[in-house]
């Protein structure tokens, strides 16, 4: 089978230029992976890896007579980095594993792009194409593609140990380039399943990285299913569940709310992620109050009051996902003025004789009385109410 990527895809003059520094001298450059796969799927191309036969010493060299800059990202491992108008590009030598400890490799280098491909993870990611987009397929990865099937290079469980990082990647990738109405490859399935030890190696940021990518795709709840039903999802977070996804998606939609990881990630309940995970700061602000606002008794108005809009618009949807609690048009429209409203009270107005707790007390009350009256009473009002 044979394969054009669009020319505008890989048009990019920096990109060219690496190439034709790596070809001129005599040398294979192809681009591979993931520019290859989305330029093929129509998808936005942001970063242009190349493949070669140049070892890394030879591709220093070529830099520096050409006037380049460089770095040697890894080059224990292939890599070098060439840098063009401030733009990186990675440049890797073809290379085979001699040894894997389940997350790092050491490797050989290679003249032989097949062998370079049967190294990789999915079959859809062993893909190369020239200079002019001509695509070069050593295992029959465009057959995948174009069914959209995500699928193990070889035996799944041998790519798995080799990198159990590859687990995680498998449901990220199903969930991203997948026909749901294909479902995930059983023998992909299986292998992950068999592995499950393998995902405690792993490093609580990769781990973290991996499921926000995977949880921002457009509809990743039959994925997470699998995830479930396979053993991953618990053995990454335990005590989660994929129920709440499906019906959180069907409320996002309802609400014109854009997919988002940390949201979508309440929804899977379980432990707090910090126990598991290494999350920002920002982040666990985030979870600490959707889990309190989702379990308060705060209607529309206090919602967008005390978070506004975009969040509380959140706690609707998650509210819908995990305690059936339908919302209506209306309630929008009371978190619109709840996150308008101005409190109109404040310290120094309190009469003379409170002090210290008693000032934040009364206003709370205060509060309290002036969310639950639909914020309309005055200053004035509220002060008699003391």
């Amino acid at each position: 089978m044979t394969a054009q990527l669009p020319l505008k895809s890989i048009s990019d003059p920096a990109a060219q230029r690496v190439l034709a520094l790596l070809s001129d001298a005599g040398y294979q450059a192809l681009f591979v992976g993931g520019t290859v796969r989305n330029a093929l799927l129509g998808t936005a191309v942001t970063d242009f890896d190349i493949a070669t036969d140049a070892l890394p010493t030879e591709v220093l060299a070529l830099a520096e007579d050409a006037g380049m800059r460089s770095v040697p990202t890894g080059v224990a491992h292939g890599t070098v980095t060439l840098v063009v108008n401030s733009a990186p590009f990675e440049v890797t030598t073809f290379r085979r594993d001699i040894e894997t400890d389940g997350r790092h490799a050491k490797v050989t280098f290679s003249k032989d792009v097949a062998e370079d491909a049967r190294r990789r993870d999915f079959t859809m990611n062993a893909l190369y194409a020239d200079a002019t987009g001509a695509v070069i397929d050593p295992l029959g990865g465009l057959i995948d593609l174009r069914a959209r099937r995500v699928r193990f290079v070889g035996v799944p469980e041998d790519r798995i140990r080799e990198d159990y990082l590859r687990i995680l990647r498998f449901f990220r990738f199903s969930a991203q380039y997948a026909d749901p109405a294909g479902g995930m490859d059983a023998d992909g399935l299986a292998g992950c399943a068999a592995h499950l030890d393998g995902l405690a190696r792993l490093s609580a940021e990769r781990v973290w990285s991996e499921l926000k990518k995977l949880l921002g795709a457009a509809d990743p709840a039959w994925v997470v299913g699998a995830m479930d039903a396979s053993g991953v999802l618990g053995a990454c977070l335990p005590g989660t569940s994929a129920e709440g996804l499906a019906p959180l998606i069907h409320a996002e939609a309802e609400l014109g709310l854009a997919p988002d990881p940390l949201r979508r990630f309440v929804a899977l309940g379980g432990e707090t992620p910090e126990a598991k995970l290494r999350i920002s700061r920002s982040e666990a602000r985030y979870f600490e109050h959707m889990r309190s606002a989702v379990a308060s008794a705060d209607g529309p108005l206090a919602l967008g009051y005390t978070l506004g809009s975009a969040a509380a618009r959140d706690v609707l949807a998650l509210r819908f996902a995990l305690l059936q609690s339908r919302f209506s048009q209306s309630d929008l429209a009371k978190i619109d003025q709840g996150a308008r409203a101005v409190f109109p009270v404040r310290a120094v107005d309190l009469r003379d004789g409170l002090q210290g707790p008693q000032i934040g007390e009364a206003l709370e009350k205060l509060k309290t009385i002036w969310l639950a009256e639909g914020c309309a009473p005055d200053k004035a009002t509220l002060l008699r109410r003391l």
